[in-house]
């Protein structure tokens, strides 16, 4: 099992970056004035495999008034179970559907092979018109995820930057609740209000990570265009009795009952995981897993090849200071060798900004910042492979933590190895903001190196020189508040690995 998850990993590491791929086929035809209130299918054959059937539709005479509406049929024709998929008039020109999500004012379900028909509409064409359509199909497999042909995962800025978000959250699709309009009574909070919350606190983007369902995506697709300042990225809580795991990015089922014959342990679950492409989370490692919180602990029965994990959630909601925080789980997986992301959410179940208890995470509380080449879901999620980021334990909106290192003429960041010989200086330079007052401190291997520690100055830049051995180390810089207390966690820099 080991060596089946290598090789996924493997294929995971040498994944290129998503771009729109050529579609599968390419279907075209022309309209004149007899079409007038018409209707017009256009039969095309989906193989046995297909997971995900996508469609965009162009068309010419638009300056005419020409109108092309859409929809779509399923192999069995307009009467058949699942034979109507949907309608979308003119209202839009491409669309997604599939067994767990499709584009609003689209039917998710079964992609059964056969003859499907994209269905033409024709409300209005001037008798001495012509036009001409194409319509691009997209067939996806499983192992080929949300790429951005199916929408959704676009980039909503090209910018080069650092990004806040939450990246964990629920809403009515699993356990969410907030009170109802009429102040009376706990109800399924709508996903609406969820996301809206997340928007007024100013984040990049968020992940709603409902357990082990992925019925709100296809909300999310009709969200996104309206809040496109924030992106909205795909998750579920993998929620097993064994421990919890944000899965983020992977748009089909994982079966998540471990301990069967299909999942027997969690390294099964691993490898179709890293099959899939995604990036998975162990979540509040250190939480009971007991009558008080069945399952929310990572407890395995059998012995996990951690490598499978690209990042643990070290800060839930207001544990930085807890007892029972992820931090020690995360620092033993690095002294294990192991190069895995510090990552925070704030497990919201309310919907709002208000938290329900003490510990709670209003949303946005931790916030998770990301450096990544732009703003997108596989923006966002390679820079979490990469460890390109810190966490605002306290979820504020201007905190920062940028730490770089230099060796030689070597160049590291949060997240990277550098190269450093026996007896060479790593200079590392850090840059903060949001924090004076504050003290940086420095880890080295689990080890709280007090000598590098001192208090952030006005212009909040600071550096130091650690003195390399030759050996393999993990250095992290955090900013502590003078009472000791977590204000942002680092990422570490990787030492000869």
């Amino acid at each position: 099992m080991r060596a089946l998850i290598a090789i996924a990993l493997a294929c995971l590491a040498a994944a290129p970056v998503s771009a729109e791929r050529a579609p599968d086929l390419v279907l075209t035809g022309a309209l004149s004035g007899r079409d007038q209130h018409t209707y017009r299918e256009l039969p095309f054959d989906v193989p046995k495999g297909t997971s995900r059937i996508t469609v965009d539709v162009d068309y010419t005479g638009r300056a005419e008034k020409t109108t092309i509406d859409l929809g779509l049929l399923g192999p069995g024709g307009f009467e058949a179970q699942d034979g109507f998929r949907g309608w979308s008039g003119g209202g839009k020109h491409r669309f997604t559907v599939s067994a767990t999500d499709a584009t609003a004012s689209y039917l998710p379900g079964a992609i059964e092979p056969g003859r499907w028909r994209i269905l033409l509409g024709i409300p209005n064409i001037r008798p001495a018109s012509n036009a001409t359509f194409t319509a691009k199909v997209w067939l996806s497999k499983d192992d080929e995820g949300f790429g951005p042909e199916h929408g959704l995962t676009a980039a909503l800025s090209s910018q080069d930057r650092w990004y806040r978000g939450d990246l964990h959250m629920h809403s009515a699709h699993s356990d969410g609740n907030c009170t109802s309009a009429s102040g009376t009574r706990k109800v399924g909070c709508p996903l609406f209000l969820t996301v809206a919350s997340a928007a007024k606190r100013g984040l990049d983007f968020i992940a709603v990570s409902e357990h082990n369902t992925m019925s709100h995506v296809s909300e999310l697709r009709e969200l996104q265009p309206y809040f496109d300042t924030m992106l909205l990225i795909p998750a579920r809580e993998v929620t097993t009795f064994e421990g919890h795991a944000n899965l983020f990015g992977v748009s089909r089922t994982v079966d998540f009952r471990l301990g069967g014959k299909a999942v027997p342990d969690w390294n099964a679950l691993l490898a179709d995981v890293a099959r899939a492409q995604g990036v998975i989370s162990i979540n509040h490692p250190r939480r009971p897993n007991d009558e008080t919180c069945m399952g929310c602990g990572f407890t395995p029965r059998r012995p996990v090849d951690m490598r499978g994990f690209q990042a643990i959630e070290v800060v839930n909601g207001r544990d930085a200071q807890r007892a029972d925080s992820g931090l020690p789980f995360w620092e033993a997986q690095l002294n294990e060798g192991l190069r895995i992301t510090a990552i925070g959410g704030s497990d919201s179940h309310d919907g709002s900004d208000d938290p329900r208890d003490a510990y709670a995470g209003a949303i946005g509380t931790p916030t998770t910042v990301v450096h990544a080449r732009e703003q997108s879901m596989e923006g966002i999620l390679d820079g979490i492979r990469a460890g390109h980021v810190f966490v605002d334990a306290e979820g504020t909106r201007d905190r920062l933590l940028d730490v770089v290192a230099t060796a030689g003429g070597a160049r590291a960041s949060m997240g990277d190895a550098i190269a450093v010989p026996a007896g060479a200086p790593l200079h590392v330079d850090v840059k903060t903001a949001g924090v004076i007052g504050a003290v940086l401190t420095v880890t080295v291997d689990g080890k709280r190196m007090d000598q590098f520690g001192k208090a952030i100055p006005v212009d909040g830049a600071a550096s130091f020189d650690w003195p390399g051995d030759g050996g393999r180390h993990w250095l992290r810089v955090d900013v502590r508040a003078p009472d000791g207390g977590l204000l942002v966690l680092g990422n570490p820099l990787y030492v000869n690995h």
